[in-house]
């Protein structure tokens, strides 16, 4: 259960990141309350995650996961650029997520 609570805190913060560029600044109130929610949502996800995950773990997956999903997203839906080194870094870190999620002894 841990695991799920985890991958879902982590598409939770690719969501809430995202969701930034909505807020112009959190000017915007809906993009706001929605961003913060999310945000809010990823956090407690993250830490029931972490009362049975190693720390260490949790926090890298969960960064790993919004990392690579907001790059991924921003290539797909926000115009930003599409390299191949932008690609080949956003495999090493789904590597490094698999990585530390076998080496973490659950």
């Amino acid at each position: 259960m841990a695991w799920i609570m985890l991958t879902l805190a982590g598409l939770l913060e690719v969501a809430w990141a995202i969701g930034l560029t909505y807020t112009e600044g959190f000017t915007r109130l809906w993009p706001s309350v929605l961003t913060i929610t999310g945000f809010a949502v990823s956090m407690v996800l993250l830490a029931q995650a972490a009362r049975s995950l190693p720390i260490g773990t949790a926090y890298g997956v969960w960064v790993g996961i919004g990392a690579a999903g907001a790059a991924i997203v921003g290539m797909l839906a926000l115009n930003e650029p599409v390299t191949a080194a932008r690609i080949f870094f956003i495999c090493l870190l789904l590597v490094a997520i698999v990585g530390l999620k076998a080496t973490s002894g659950h």
